[in-house]
């Protein structure tokens, strides 16, 4: 009897589901915002370095628009006495370059205790239409992962683009281009100055 205890406790086990997160802030778009960048969901609160999209320290998004934005300097965005990046100065930059940022994923469940894509089961996606109905003048909706685009690109109804290759793309009664680029994680193989080049690329068109 006791041996048939364990293995129901065992199979009990293996059933539940990892708790759900939800998204822990709203969407950042400033008025007539033009470039919508959207992740898959923020790490655990243990790893940010500020309570803002794209917040952990080793994660090199800010560092790539400091290259595109400010002649080169990776560390533009960061503040070095706090040892953290500078949240202000990363607001007043989207204010002035008209980009808005949100994630594809409102709430997940993650499968392993890390911030990797690969093990986040996307339990609610973005309502992209609504977005967009709710900023018309979002024109370039920028996909940072594979994850990611993969979401958007099934809401727009179109094959999972290339990297770096812009696709046209509507949902309900708003045209946009849809941009997937690398992911600005470090565990991406690819170079800063390889992934900065491929994100110049959005705002140069």
């Amino acid at each position: 009897m006791a041996k048939k205890h364990f293995f129901s406790f065992f199979a009990f086990m293996n059933t539940v589901q990892p708790a759900i997160e939800r998204h822990p802030w709203p969407a950042f778009v400033p008025p007539g915002a033009r470039y919508l960048f959207l992740g898959t969901f923020p790490p655990k609160p243990s790893r940010w370095s500020m309570p803002f999209f794209y917040p952990n320290k080793i994660n090199d998004f800010w560092r790539v628009m400091g290259i595109i934005f400010f002649d080169g300097d990776r560390d533009a965005l960061w503040d070095s006495t706090e040892q953290r990046f500078d949240l202000e100065a990363i607001k007043a930059f989207l204010m002035r370059e008209d980009i808005a940022l949100w994630d594809t994923a409102m709430a997940v469940r993650r499968l392993k205790d890390n911030a990797s894509d690969k093990f986040l089961d996307i339990v609610e996606p973005i309502d992209l239409l609504s977005l967009l109905d709710a900023h018309p003048s979002i024109a370039h909706v920028v996909t940072t992962g594979e994850k990611a685009t993969t979401v958007i690109a099934s809401q727009a109804g179109v094959d999972l683009p290339a990297i770096g290759v812009p696709v046209s793309c509507m949902v309900g009664e708003h045209r946009f281009t849809l941009w997937r680029m690398p992911s600005t994680s470090r565990a991406y193989p690819l170079a800063l100055e390889k992934k900065a080049a491929a994100y110049r690329a959005v705002f140069e068109r």
